[in-house]
């Protein structure tokens, strides 16, 4: 770990924060935020993620040939979800994707972004492309809720107008990811002075969080993250990821493009991701979850779960389209808590959400 990283963390253990040793992420700022100051307005260090750099004047294109979206077209002033899937069509790592000057940034769990990364430079052979570990060169702010705006204004004179949109400035890259909760929010990728002296100006304006709900709020919003204990597990339209913008179906080849293609094309989806709720605190990625109707076999899997403000956790889960159908879902067995199913914010067309 670099000198700035250990910095950023040590300054954010004198704000009361706790520090995962596996992971780094934060938490024990206080207690679980509840949902109105989710709605209104928290900040979170989100120290959990890994950035990737890739620099070069091949690199848009080592990138496109191997991701799920379009690279080469990527503007200054967008963000993008893109996947890297294994050749079986299996995604082992989504990304939020971005320019900074002449690198494209890759973002992904700090846990599998050693890898992640190993795997990618196996493929750049001749390609004047270098990809670089930029997890330590900066510091990541998440601010969400109905106050964010104006408070990031004393910064950025101009806001990022719409989801996946970016701005640039002295203070950094500011990014609008996904909304949550009815309310915006931002990624702010900063230096280390300047995220040490903005937390303590948000901090004092908005109540500090961990990555809990920041990740909370990715789940309401319907945006799955591949985790170290879901590599390998999905295709990305068993976890919606096209109906997000995370896969375009009209750029040329990649890793496993045929078989996403297939699932695109030929006949209806029989697994799709639902948001839902349960009455438990052990939910985790990776954890398989069974139909009453036929309770001896898993008929999916949590892909990302949180603690909820009810004392409960939310969940993105994989599912077999039949069993959302059939009756009642369980954690764990068909025995384990029930999950209650609800609405995600966008259309899923073959559950007929």
């Amino acid at each position: 770990m670099t000198e700035m990283m250990t910095a950023w963390l040590q300054f954010l253990t004198t704000q009361g924060a706790q520090i995962d040793a596996s992971t780094q992420r934060v938490s024990g700022f206080s207690r679980p935020l509840t949902q109105d100051q989710l709605e209104q307005g928290f900040v979170a260090p989100l120290t959990e993620l890994g950035l990737i750099a890739v620099t070069g004047e091949d690199g848009p294109h080592f990138l496109h040939n191997q991701l799920t979206n379009d690279v080469e077209h990527l503007g200054q002033a967008e963000a993008r979800l893109a996947g890297y899937c294994s050749p079986k069509g299996r995604l082992l790592a989504t990304f939020l994707m971005w320019k900074a000057g002449d690198a494209i940034m890759l973002q992904l769990p700090r846990q599998i972004q050693p890898a992640v990364q190993k795997r990618l430079q196996m493929f750049v052979l001749r390609a004047k492309a270098k990809l670089l570990d930029a997890t330590d060169s900066h510091a990541v702010l998440g601010v969400g809720g109905r106050a964010a705006g104006d408070l990031l204004r004393k910064w950025f004179s101009q806001l990022p107008d719409a989801p996946y949109t970016k701005v640039d400035g002295e203070a950094g890259t500011l990014m609008r990811v996904s909304d949550a909760f009815g309310a915006p929010r931002y990624q702010w990728i900063a230096t280390l002075d300047t995220a040490q002296q903005a937390w303590n100006e948000l901090s004092a304006a908005l109540p500090p969080a961990g990555a809990q709900a920041w990740h909370l709020g990715e789940i309401h919003a319907g945006i799955p993250q591949v985790t170290q204990a879901t590599q390998e597990q999905f295709v990305p339209q068993m976890i919606n990821f096209e109906l997000i913008g995370g896969v375009n179906f009209k750029k040329g080849c990649y890793p496993g493009q045929e078989i996403v293609a297939r699932s695109q094309y030929l006949g209806k989806l029989k697994r799709r991701m639902a948001l839902a709720s349960v009455d438990a605190v052990d939910a985790a990625p990776g954890m398989e979850v069974f139909s009453a109707a036929d309770p001896e076999q898993p008929c999916g899997m949590v892909v990302n779960a949180e603690r909820n403000p009810q004392g409960g956790a939310d969940c993105l889960v994989e599912l077999k389209t039949a069993a959302i159908e059939a009756g009642t879902i369980h954690l764990g067995s068909a025995g384990g808590a029930a999950l209650a199913i609800q609405a995600l914010p966008y259309p899923v067309p073959d559950t007929g959400a």
